[in-house]
């Protein structure tokens, strides 16, 4: 088997308001030299052990497809093979 780690940010030029709650929170905590703060998300796909190819181009297309939203958001991704 092998894992798929997605990782799904907003992009840069998108405003993230969930990470600015975070950083003011992280602020009021007293963390003042946090100068950025991005939310996403992380996924985890297990898929049966097909060729590198194979397990790349399902998770390219899963992780454009379902799930981000290529207008707002990046993915990556790595695979991790057990």
């Amino acid at each position: 088997m092998a894992h798929a780690n997605v990782y799904v940010t907003l992009k840069k030029d998108i405003l993230d308001p969930q990470g600015e709650a975070v950083k003011n929170a992280l602020h009021t905590l007293g963390y003042k030299n946090v100068m950025d703060v991005r939310v996403g998300k992380y996924i985890v796909l297990t898929l049966e052990n097909n060729s590198e190819n194979d397990i790349n181009a399902v998770v390219e297309e899963i992780s454009k497809k379902v799930l981000s939203n290529p207008v707002i958001e990046d993915f990556s991704f790595d695979i991790v093979e057990d």
